[in-house]
């Protein structure tokens, strides 16, 4: 089980040099993040079908992230994330942070960005 962390107590650990992986959908990921965020979705809007699961979700992140990279996850509100972990953990990772309350509780203390930079958005990643 990963670590639940408040959105603060994440932003320190940003400061500290970890990373943020933002789960949601990349039209959520687009709306507004935390700054320097990556978006690996775990699951992707398609209209007419809503929420559908990445099959792609654990291979891309581990194209981009090793197994030992310090990693702090957030979603919407802290379902997704917490879901992340897990899989992730299950796949070896074991430097993980899920953030309580998500992207919902961060925006209403800290910075966010609407804009993405290279690299960090979804397509980048997949390439």
């Amino acid at each position: 089980m990963s670590k639940r962390v408040s959105p603060k107590e994440a932003s320190d650990l940003l400061a500290a040099g970890w990373t943020y992986v933002d789960v949601r959908s990349i039209p959520e990921f687009e709306q507004g993040h935390p700054p320097g965020a990556y978006n690996v979705p775990l699951l992707h809007f398609l209209p007419g079908r809503g929420m559908q699961p990445n099959p792609e979700f654990g291979a891309v992140f581990g194209k981009r992230f090793q197994k030992g990279d310090k990693i702090v996850l957030g979603c919407k509100a802290g379902p997704r994330s917490l879901r992340a972990a897990e899989l992730l953990a299950s796949m070896g990772y074991t430097e993980l942070v899920d953030v309580v309350g998500g992207f919902e509780e961060w925006k209403s203390s800290l910075p966010v960005e609407t804009n993405t930079p290279a690299g960090h958005g979804w397509e980048d990643l997949k390439k």
